[in-house]
């Protein structure tokens, strides 16, 4: 098992129900009052049984319209009229939907539009037919959908300051997350928090909500909660009380194989406890997280440079090997310094204790010799990979029997490998733009035999009609599989412990597009 990820767990108690607000005072309308509620329960009863139309008719006929909030008949036939639309579609009931769909559209826009004049920021009903126009745009992919995002969220920001209702502002930037806008549900989020901590709400109190919604797998309003929690903290701890908070924060958001994370959430802890200047603050297990975060995260320089720096604090550190490996691989394949590559590989090569990553080190000198075209070396490391590896690692040993035989046939490099080290090795060759399509893993850290799946896109631009056909070349430790050129997407798993690399080269008629690499651990 991945040991690096046994931190400490803390048990906090969680307080989940909303503050009871003073409804005391012009700033604190009852929440709900003018939200229609007659109304709200005859919708159910007739969107239950998908009535749309009949539920049209009843509001048209409303006998009492006149005791109604502002904005009530005109907010509930456009939302009417926006979920028959969802019903048909998801349904595929086509004949309705291509016979009356621009008139429900078109009845959409008219009602919401009429609901939010109707009404001002003290009535909820105005956030919510804001919450509905955003959503209809960008349902139709209307260019106004930015600018309906805005105006929702200023005017909620109002509605928060006027009205104690917090529960509907949490409602609009949960299905804000639905849709994935991200940003717009933060800024909700935000206001929902506030919301909760403007009452008397302790510090304890205020993490205890974080937790929850962490728990709960709503890391947004979890990042939320955390930032004011590590604001209010930031000002009445000490530092030397401040940094232990902040490491149990950002646990909880590093990269780990199962369970929830939110890898530059955590580097975004992790440099603020770098901000308060304390020296020895990181220790060996901290540094490591934080390099195998920024490692996954794709931001290689700097998880090199905190891999060297645990190496430098601890040379006996258990992730001695791991640690110059990698830093090796990045020199190597993320620097193009070939030179400096070679210096940590040979620091591991003169070990008597053979971990995955010497083995995999002798592997990786004979790779490199092999593209500088130095036979004799190349078949030296490999011949002292299989003396040393003994009856374990049989892919990375199956691997450097196939470099063998390429040799002792004066065969070229297996192209793909080839064309990944000429890319990547030679500078004047890297590819212009890297980054059009991104490899991906399906998880970072396997246990032997584990499933892995391992896709990567090529994001082209279409050329006259068709698609650019493009190629995927596969290379690295593909552990048992054999994915082919067309292969955008493959499936493997690995007999042997220690870190694999996956490296990607695409290649359209205009020759290569993009390279990549990654590196997995495998226990």
């Amino acid at each position: 098992m991945f040991k690096s990820w046994s931190f400490t767990v803390f048990v906090i108690s969680v307080f989940l129900c909303t503050p009871v607000f003073s409804q005391s005072g012009a700033e604190n309308t009852t929440p709900g009052a003018s939200c229609c509620e007659k109304i709200e329960e005859s919708k159910l009863n007739y969107f239950k049984d998908n009535r749309y139309n009949d539920f049209a008719d009843f509001l048209d006929n409303f006998k009492d319209k006149k005791n109604l909030p502002a904005g009530c008949i005109n907010y509930y036939k456009a939302f009417s009229r926006y979920e028959q639309l969802k019903y048909l579609e998801e349904n595929q009931l086509w004949d309705d939907y291509f016979a009356n769909g621009n008139t429900y559209r078109d009845q959409i826009l008219e009602h919401v539009k009429k609901a939010i004049a109707e009404t001002d920021s003290n009535n909820c009903l105005r956030p919510k037919s804001r919450l509905l126009l955003w959503q209809f745009y960008y349902d139709q992919q209307n260019t106004f959908g930015e600018q309906g995002l805005d105006e929702l969220v200023i005017d909620l920001s109002v509605y928060a300051k006027a009205v104690d209702d917090p529960g509907l502002i949490k409602d609009i930037a949960d299905k804000l997350l639905t849709y994935d806008e991200k940003k717009g549900a933060r800024v909700i989020y935000k206001l929902y928090v506030d919301k909760l901590a403007s009452g008397k709400i302790s510090d304890a109190q205020l993490k205890g909500i974080a937790a929850g919604f962490y728990k709960e797998g709503n890391l947004e309003l979890a990042e939320t909660v955390y930032d004011i929690y590590i604001d209010r903290i930031s000002s009445n701890l000490t530092v030397e009380k401040l940094i232990p908070e902040l490491f149990e924060i950002a646990s909880l958001f590093t990269y780990k194989p199962t369970g929830l994370y939110d890898m530059p959430y955590a580097e975004k802890i992790y440099a603020r406890i770098e901000g308060l200047g304390q020296k020895n603050s990181f220790d060996q297990e901290t540094i490591y997280l934080r390099a195998f975060n920024l490692e996954k995260l794709k931001d290689y320089k700097m998880a090199g440079e905190l891999y060297y720096k645990l190496i430098q604090l601890d040379p006996d550190t258990r992730y001695f090997d791991e640690a110059v490996y990698k830093i090796a691989m990045i020199n190597a394949y993320v620097l193009a310094d070939i030179q400096k590559a070679r210096i940590y590989f040979d620091e591991l090569i003169v070990k008597t204790t053979f971990s995955p990553q010497v083995i995999s080190s002798f592997y990786e000198l004979g790779l490199l010799a092999q593209w500088e075209g130095d036979l004799v070396k190349a078949k030296g490391y490999y011949d002292a990979l299989l003396e040393s590896s003994g009856d374990k690692y049989a892919q990375t040993v199956s691997q450097a029997k196939d470099r063998l035989k390429e040799i002792k046939e004066n065969k070229q490099l297996n192209y793909n490998l080839k064309i990944f080290l000429d890319s990547t090795l030679k500078k004047e060759n890297t590819p212009v733009e890297m980054g059009r399509s991104e490899l991906k893993i399906s998880s970072f850290v396997l246990e032997k035999e584990q499933k892995v799946t391992v896709s990567s896109f090529a994001n082209m631009p279409e050329s006259g009609c068709n698609q650019v056909q493009v190629q995927y070349l596969w290379s690295g430790s593909l552990g048992g599989a054999n994915p082919q050129a067309t292969d955008a997407v493959f499936e493997s798993s690995y007999s042997d412990a220690g870190t694999k690399e996956i490296n990607i080269v695409i290649v359209s008629p205009a020759g290569i597009t993009d390279c990549s690499f990654a590196m997995l651990d495998v226990y």
